[in-house]
C-alpha cells in the first residue's frame, strides 16, 4: 500500500525545501521516498522528480496559448491534471505499492481551500489506494502579528474541511521567528490554539473599532470547530524534521519496516524473508501509530527554549559539536590511513621550490 504527503500552503511557505530535506533526510534512513511536482510554474526544481507535471502541461504554455494571467493558468493546469489523471496514474503504478509520495502543489491557496480539482484528484488518489495526509506550511512569522495569525488559522481549518484528509498543520521557519521580534504570548499558545481570546486586545490596537465584532467572530468560529493545532519545523534540524516524520506517520499510519538485513528489534516479529509490504513489526506499530510523541523536538517548551529564548546559545554549542565530530571523523581516517598527515616542509624541499 502506497503512502503519502499532500504538501500545499502559500507562496514561500517552504514546500520545495521541506519536500528536499525530506528527500535528504530519507535517504540517510533508507526509507523510500518519490517527489512528485505539481507545480507546473516551478522551473527551478531543487530535489530530485520522479514524475513532473511539466512534462505534460507548463503554465507558460498555457498563458501563450488562452490568454490566461498566472493565476487562471494555475487553475487551467490543475483542471487538465484531473481530466488527464491516467496519465499520473500510470506513472504512479511505475513506483510501486511500497512507494512514500510526496506531492508539492502549486503555492496558490485557493487549490486546497476552494477549488475542486485538487479535491478531486486527491479522491482518486485515495480510490487508488493511497495513504494520504496533507501537510499545509505555514510561515511561523505570521505569529508575530495577531491579525496575521488569526488569518493563518481561518486558512488552515477551510484547507482541513476542503481536502478532508489527515492534516498536519505546520509553523514552518521557525528557526527565523526571532528575526520578527518578541512574541506576545508563548510559542505554545499559537500552536496548541488556546484561548484566543487574549488577542482582542491585540487585534484592537492595530485594527479599527467598527472590526471589533468581526474578530470576535472570526475567532469563535475557529474555536467552535476545535480543529487547528500546528506542528512546529526548522527544515535544517534533524531533530525538528524526524519530530515532524512521526507525527506524519502517525496520521497515516505509516510504520517504516526495516530492510531483511537490519536486525530485528526486541518484541519484533521476524519475518524477514517476506516482502516490506506484509513485514509486520508490532513494536514500531504500537510504539509509533499508538504512543505519544517522544524524543528532541517533541516538547513546545523545548523548541521555545531552543529557537526563541537561548538561539544564540544552542547555535554556538552545536558549532562546537559539529567541530568535535569533524576533528574525531578526520583523526579516525588518519588512524586507518585514508589521510595522509600533512608533514612540515624541511628546508631541502623549500630549497628545491626556489
Amino acid at each position: 500500500m502506497p503512502f503519502g504527503e499532500i504538501v500545499c500552503g502559500s507562496p514561500g511557505s517552504g514546500k520545495s525545501t521541506y519536500c528536499y530535506g525530506k528527500h535528504q533526510l530519507f535517504t540517510a534512513l533508507n526509507r523510500p521516498i518519490s517527489i512528485v511536482n505539481l507545480d507546473p510554474a516551478n522551473d527551478s526544481i531543487p530535489y530530485p522528480c520522479a514524475i513532473d507535471i511539466s512534462s505534460l502541461i507548463t503554465l507558460q504554455d498555457v498563458m501563450d496559448e488562452h490568454g490566461l494571467g498566472p493565476n487562471g493558468g494555475l487553475l487551467y493546469c490543475m483542471e487538465y491534471l484531473e481530466e488527464n489523471f491516467d496519465w499520473l496514474e500510470e506513472r504512479l503504478k511505475a513506483l510501486g505499492n511500497d512507494a512514500y509520495v510526496l506531492f508539492d502543489l502549486p503555492g496558490q491557496v485557493e487549490l486546497s481551500t476552494n477549488h475542486e480539482s485538487i479535491k478531486r484528484i486527491v479522491d482518486k488518489l485515495v480510490k487508488n489506494g493511497f495513504r494520504l495526509a496533507a501537510v499545509h506550511l505555514c510561515d511561523a512569522h505570521y505569529i508575530t502579528d495577531a491579525s496575521k495569525y488569526v488569518s493563518v488559522l481561518l486558512l488552515s481549518l477551510r484547507a482541513m474541511l476542503h481536502l478532508e484528509l489527515p492534516h498536519i498543520n505546520v509553523l514552518s521557519k521557525v528557526d527565523l521567528i526571532s528575526q520578527y521580534g518578541d512574541l506576545d504570548f508563548n510559542l505554545d499558545f499559537y500552536t496548541e490554539v488556546q484561548d484566543l481570546s487574549y488577542l482582542e486586545n491585540s487585534l484592537s490596537s492595530s485594527l479599527p473599532p467598527k472590526f471589533a465584532s468581526l474578530n470576535m467572530a472570526m475567532i469563535s468560529l475557529v474555536e467552535d470547530f476545535s480543529l487547528v493545532g500546528f506542528e512546529t519545523l526548522a527544515v535544517e534540524d534533524k531533530n525538528s524534521m524526524l519530530n515532524l516524520t512521526r507525527a506524519i506517520d502517525r496520521a497515516t499510519g505509516y510504520v517504516f519496516v526495516p530492510p531483511p538485513e537490519s536486525q530485528v528489534p526486541p518484541e519484533a516479529i521476524d519475518k524477514s524473508k517476506a516482502p516490506p509490504a506484509v513485514r509486520p513489526n508490532t513494536y514500531a506499530l504500537f510504539s509509533s501509530a499508538a504512543g505519544p510523541l517522544k524524543g528532541p523536538g517533541s516538547d513546545i517548551r523545548d523548541i521555545q527554549e531552543r529557537w526563541i529564548d537561548a538561539k544564540e546559545e544552542y547555535d554556538a554549542f552545536e558549532k562546537r559539536q559539529w567541530r568535535k565530530e569533524g576533528e574525531m571523523v578526520r583523526d579516525e581516517a588518519a588512524r586507518t590511513g585514508k589521510i595522509r598527515e600533512r608533514k612540515q616542509p624541511t628546508p631541502e624541499s623549500q630549497d628545491m621550490n626556489i
